[in-house]
């Protein structure tokens, strides 16, 4: 059975960490949560405390969605509130689509781009990753120890490496060594999400406007696939924002999962022209709810 803990009370909230990561990784935002949710953290097949990615025969998506499933059976869930970022988030997106959430908030989601190519360039910063690790062996913990190093192994997947604790990221170096052998499955099987989700789950989409994973443009492909979903832009994070702007993140999964009638409209729309590349702005819609 997959790890997990279990904090707080309220309605519950299932969390799903992205690939290589670790059910850790909402620590910097669960303190915020626990008073008005019961937050279940998890570690995905093959990642963190949990037993490794075994397809036995099965597809990687048929996989994860029956060990989702299997863990909801386990945990006594019932159509919890789902929200999880980058793997996590597709994750959370495909519990939607099968009837197993409330709620889905899903932060930087994977399964948004639209072609092999594009997918290559997502596929390209795991596999860099992968081959330093390789290289670097046991020093690898070493990078954590400062912050220079921690410059290094987060630059590309947070705004703001140096709020991440040398603690953190020696846990997350941990967790990217024991999660390499699931990341090639992983990136082998990686597909788009084309799934519908029912108008009566809602639905929150949020990406963060400094996302070099999966890029900001991906945002308007979920909008075109999920319009009847709340778009989100997120200011100053990015793709893993929960150590970047943890009351912002908490926010979000908050409002992501408060009932329907209570649910608050975000933010005022603004122009995101002015926070994309020049030669993504002229493809992109004039404007969309931004959170700073």
């Amino acid at each position: 059975m997959l790890a997990s803990e279990r904090h707080g009370s309220g309605e519950p909230l299932v969390l799903v960490h992205g690939v290589t990561h670790r059910r850790q990784a909402w620590y910097p935002v669960l303190d915020r949560l626990t008073d008005q949710r019961e937050v279940i953290l998890v570690d995905l097949p093959g990642h963190g405390e949990s037993p490794d990615l075994d397809l036995r025969g099965r597809s990687v998506d048929d996989t994860l969605r029956a060990e989702f499933q299997a863990f909801l059976a386990d945990q006594g869930l019932e159509r919890p509130h789902v929200a999880g970022n980058s793997l996590g988030g597709l994750i959370a997106l495909s519990a939607g689509a099968e009837g197993d959430a409330r709620s889905v908030t899903a932060l930087s989601p994977a399964g948004f781009w639209e072609n092999t190519r594009q997918f290559g360039y997502t596929r390209q910063i795991f596999e860099q990753a992968c081959a330093v690790s390789a290289r670097l062996g046991s020093r690898t913990e070493l990078l954590a120890r400062t912050r220079a190093g921690r410059t290094v192994m987060y630059g590309t997947l947070v705004a703001h490496p140096g709020r991440v604790s040398p603690d953190q990221a020696r846990g997350d170096v941990r967790a990217f060594l024991r999660a390499r052998k699931a990341l090639r499955v992983l990136l082998d099987a990686a597909s788009p999400f084309e799934r519908e989700i029912s108008p009566d789950v809602p639905v929150t989409i949020a990406w963060a406007a400094r996302d070099l994973v999966l890029p900001l443009w991906q945002a308007q492909v979920a909008r075109r696939r999920l319009p009847h979903a709340e778009h989100l832009t997120l200011r100053g994070v990015g793709h893993v924002p929960m150590t970047d702007k943890p009351t912002l993140v908490a926010d979000i999964l908050l409002q992501g999962s408060a009932a329907a009638a209570d649910a608050a409209h975000f933010a005022d729309t603004v122009d995101i022209a002015s926070l994309l590349p020049a030669h993504t702005a002229a493809a992109t819609p004039s404007t969309e709810a931004v959170w700073a």
